[in-house]
């Protein structure tokens, strides 16, 4: 089932790379969102994803599988939930300037800090090719559709 790609999670030398896997993948997202002045930027971007790692992580070291095969669908579920609340507060705060209009603001900040956490659930299961790609697809829709909205 697993491929040459996966990187088993038994050992410190593969769990560093996991971790610091997750911190590159949520740093590549946050500096997009911190050079656009975004309130959640490179740090938060970064500990979501290293959050997510360190959540999926724990499951598949701890031997919890074994016992509950659906032990990381249940971890990845709550990180999904977790980080959606997350991305709420974004969008609370960005939405309650006084208007004469309701006017939603933040979303795109709190599908990034979504994204930042799949790619850390990504990392943390020894997915890296996953990860980077989506990371660059995130870095493509970031900037790219951007652009094409402003015209």
């Amino acid at each position: 089932m697993l491929n040459t790609y996966y990187f088993p999670p038994n050992d410190w030398l593969n769990t560093l790379f996991r971790l610091c896997l997750a911190l590159l993948l949520g740093a590549v997202i946050g500096i997009e969102r911190q050079l656009r002045r975004k309130p959640a930027g490179l740090r938060t971007h970064t500990l979501v994803s290293l959050g997510s790692a360190l959540f999926t992580l724990i499951p598949l070291q701890t031997g919890m599988l074994d016992a509950s095969p659906d032990a990381l669908s249940r971890v990845i579920q709550g990180i999904a939930a977790g980080v959606g609340f997350l991305g709420a507060g974004e969008i609370f705060r960005e939405s309650s300037q006084k208007s004469q209009q309701p006017e939603v603001h933040g979303l795109t900040s709190a599908a990034a800090i979504w994204v930042s956490a799949a790619l850390g659930i990504a990392a943390g299961c020894g997915l890296w090719q996953l990860g980077l790609i989506a990371a660059l697809l995130t870095i493509l829709v970031l900037n790219l559709f951007k652009k094409l909205e402003n015209s």
